[in-house]
């Protein structure tokens, strides 16, 4: 494989060539490829749009930098993961520092307010509808309810036993045993006990240490936050389901919720809705 990208984070700015066009890689249903164009769009910065799910041509300008995955951005050879926006507009040509986050004992808070509103609304799924695929994906209800879940049992394999986060682990299928809305709800509950028996260490993490993530350089701080908002942004999404089954959606995130969380403004897509 040629990987001659060169990861944006690697270079001073002088080296970008500015006069490339701006490419961003995504696909449907990722809620950080949602963040980072919206991010782009928001500070009227143009650039090709290429749906990696569906483009095949695309797929293989990937490959050429080495890379299987997407939020991406590019200019010429060199890159970023969409994911770490401060690089993503170092290659737009944005000015951009990130907003203050909030501390980590209401980041912590909200996790757990995530996986309440979660556990409410996966209860109101009918037991046939778990496996409706979203619109283009072939990731089911079951799969995006459970995938909720797993993002922060991701976060405790790493703070508790030292697991670097991968790609993959946030494209893992829903556990085998997880086959009715009971199972798909006694998971959450055993996840959602499971980050709050974590909250007591809250107090004593340095949280300015670096998190092993496989996407760049990133605090704990940073990636307790990313867990948070992740898991938000696919909670509406399952809210959004329930609401388009004509089910009742108390419980569900509020405004307050959310307030302080870098989620994108929209629930799925920019280009596609999920009913």
């Amino acid at each position: 494989m040629n990987t001659s990208g060169v990861p944006v984070s690697s270079v001073s700015d002088e080296a970008i060539d500015m006069s490339q066009p701006l490419r961003v890689y995504w696909a449907p249903g990722c809620t950080a490829c949602l963040r980072m164009k919206e991010f782009l769009v928001g500070h009227g910065v143009a650039f090709e749009s290429i749906d990696a799910a569906r483009d095949a041509r695309g797929r293989d300008e990937l490959a050429t930098f080495g890379l299987r995955r997407v939020p991406v951005a590019a200019r010429g050879v060199h890159w970023a993961d969409g994911q770490v926006l401060g690089d993503v507009a170092r290659l737009a040509g944005i000015r951009h520092a990130d907003a203050p986050r909030l501390p980590p004992a209401e980041l912590h808070r909200r996790g757990l307010r995530v996986l309440d509103a979660a556990l409410a609304l996966v209860a109101r799924i009918p037991e046939d509808r778990l496996d409706v695929a979203l619109p283009g994906r072939q990731r089911t209800y079951r799969q995006l309810a459970c995938h909720v879940v797993q993002i922060v049992e991701v976060f405790c394999d790493l703070v508790e036993r030292g697991r670097r986060v991968e790609m993959a682990d946030y494209l893992q299928p829903a556990p085998a045993h997880v086959d009715s809305v009971r199972a798909l709800l006694d998971y959450a509950r055993a996840v959602r006990d499971r980050f709050a028996a974590w909250g007591p260490r809250v107090a004593h993490t340095d949280f300015a240490a670096p998190a092993d993530v496989y996407y760049g350089e990133q605090s704990l701080h940073e990636f307790l936050e990313r867990t948070v908002w992740h898991a938000a942004q696919h909670t509406r999404q399952v809210e959004a389901i329930v609401r388009s089954l004509g089910g009742a959606t108390e419980g569900a995130l509020t405004p307050a919720d959310l307030a302080g969380l870098p989620v994108p403004e929209n629930v799925y897509d920019d280009a596609i809705a999920i009913a």
